[in-house]
């Protein structure tokens, strides 16, 4: 497998920075300052290289500096010996623009597998205490970063979803007189949700399929004294395991057609990918409601070391970020991560101070700090490489 690592990243308008160049070499980097200086801010970037989207936002409009009407992300992107540019202007409320090698792309999403990391964050306990959605979306990150294309899967997906529910809703009180029409008009949509659904379905089951032994395994050396952690694909087309793209798709068009009646009802679609859930458990027992605070961080850790395991044997290692964690951490965990710190081609630490970047990290230090000697007073970001 190649090694992947970010040799320059620019920064324009982005959160806290007007204008920052940082230099970077490979190996553990570690960005030091206080809280509000700006130190997530480094990392939020790279990962949106990465993925598209915040960890810590659901919206592009904050990423954008106060004032400004556009942020821009650039990176020098080094694999192996070969070097490559990647930029990306994030336009709020409009398209965003990308660019490889100074040559725009057609879709921003097309620079997605230029750059891939996993970050690991206090944001990651949503996974095991949060909603469904919260571990849908880890899932979703995953197969994208497997496979580039089900980005664009996926916004066909959701803009299918999208219609179809303003479908179902003006439907309810109009179907009586134009039950025929209604009804051909959502067979063509759901033709569609069929398609791409099935194809999410068959990735994310792929994707449990590979990560699952490995996240068990990290967990058994984070947490030796427990038991087993287990994950299962639950969906909404039935108990049975999902085996292949025909099946999938007749078992997904045959649970459409079941909830039909309750869909018009209700005014939404009650069946597909949106609304499957990843089931963790420990043992017997599910990790959510049932799993300590202490299991909780162990389960959210071995999902994110065990993702950087699958991506590293199946592609380039990826660049692993850890953002503000070993603060969170006992003594144990802390000394497990800085272990698999240690051997990763570039890393990304931020911390409040030094104390919470274990010594066995041999990392190069960036102080990151904040004036607030601009118009507006709203600060602006520099980050400097200690001496």
């Amino acid at each position: 497998m190649s090694n992947l690592h970010i040799r320059h990243l620019h920064l324009v308008d982005f959160r806290t920075y007007s204008s920052v160049d940082i230099d970077l070499p490979a190996g553990p980097i570690a960005l030091a300052g206080a809280n509000g200086m700006g130190k997530t801010n480094i990392i939020e970037a790279i990962g949106y290289l990465s993925t598209l989207s915040s960890h810590r936002v659901a919206s592009d409009a904050p990423l954008v500096r106060q004032g400004a009407a556009a942020a821009r992300i650039a990176a020098e992107v080094v694999r192996d010996d070969r070097a490559l540019t990647v930029e990306i202007d994030i336009v709020p409320g409009s398209s965003n623009k990308a660019r490889i090698n100074n040559a725009p792309t057609q879709r921003a999403r097309e620079i997605l597998g230029i750059v891939r990391t996993v970050m690991f964050a206090p944001e990651d306990l949503s996974i095991v205490k949060g909603d469904p959605s919260d571990r849908r979306r880890m899932l979703d990150d995953l197969i994208v970063q497997r496979n580039p294309r089900m980005a664009g899967v996926r916004a066909d997906y959701d803009r299918v979803l999208r219609q179809r529910n303003a479908l179902l809703k003006s439907a309810q009180g109009a179907r009586r007189a134009n039950a025929e029409a209604v009804d051909a008009t959502l067979a063509v949509w759901d033709e569609q949700l069929i398609e791409h659904g099935t194809q999410i379905m068959m990735a994310r089951n792929a994707a449990i399929d590979a990560l699952a032994p490995l996240a068990a395994t990290d967990y058994a050396r984070i947490a030796p004294a427990s038991a087993e952690l287990g994950m299962r694909y639950v969906t909404t087309i039935g108990d049975d395991p999902i085996t292949d793209d025909a099946s999938t798709s007749s078992r997904l068009a045959e649970a459409i057609g079941n909830r039909r009646k309750d869909e018009l009802d209700r005014g939404v679609t009650l069946v597909g990918p949106h609304r499957d859930e990843l089931q963790l458990t420990i043992g017997d027992l599910a990790v959510k409601g049932y799993a300590s605070h202490g299991e909780s961080w162990s389960v959210a850790l071995a999902l994110r070391l065990g993702t950087y395991d699958l991506l590293d044997a199946e592609q380039s290692t990826p660049i692993l970020i850890l953002d503000d964690v070993f603060a969170e951490l006992d003594s144990a965990r802390r000394r497990h991560l800085a272990q698999r710190v240690a051997s990763a081609p570039q890393v990304f630490i931020t911390a409040a101070v030094a104390q919470d970047v274990p010594t066995q990290v041999a990392a190069t230090w960036f102080d990151v700090s904040r004036s607030d000697d601009d118009a507006d007073h709203s600060g602006t970001g520099s980050v400097t490489q200690r001496g």
